[in-house]
């Protein structure tokens, strides 16, 4: 009994020095992983905004499969922008920093309205997906117009 409990302990100890190392993650690594994020973001969106724009045909099977990937994805860039990234070269705005709450605001729209989009795309109604597709292009946009630099 007493080894298991060491055995615990030892494990539990790996575990918060392990987290622990998470916690401070260089800020460096954390601007390359959320713009990691969001290439992927683009790839997966690049495909729907054309069909939104009717640039490409509706393909229902990709918009399915891509609406699925972007509700996982539309969550993963956020943590990435830490106070400590403020001084990293990248494209964020000082406003990602100085108006944090609208930022997240920013963020919150942008996954409703994949959810919404991911919903959409399960119910096979054209219209409906894009209409779907409008409101995400509207986040996506309004986000990059409000923190992000441009080209």
């Amino acid at each position: 009994m007493k080894k298991l409990l060491m055995g615990a302990f030892a494990v539990l100890v790996g575990l918060g020095v392990t987290l622990t190392a998470f916690a401070q993650a260089k800020p460096e690594v954390l601007v390359k992983q959320r713009q990691a994020a969001m290439t992927l973001i683009g790839k997966y969106w690049g495909p729907l905004g054309r069909m939104a724009q009717g640039k490409a045909d509706y393909n229902a099977a990709v918009v399915t499969r891509n609406a699925g990937y972007l509700e996982v994805l539309a969550k993963l860039p956020w943590d990435g922008f830490q106070a400590s990234t403020r001084d990293v070269k990248s494209r964020a705005l000082p406003a990602v920093f100085d108006e944090a709450d609208k930022f997240k605001e920013a963020q919150q729209r942008l996954q409703s309205a994949v959810g919404k989009l991911a919903a959409a795309s399960k119910g096979g109604d054209e219209e409906a997906v894009k209409a779907a597709m409008k409101q995400v292009g509207q986040a996506c946009g309004g986000c990059h117009k409000n923190f992000r630099e441009k080209k």
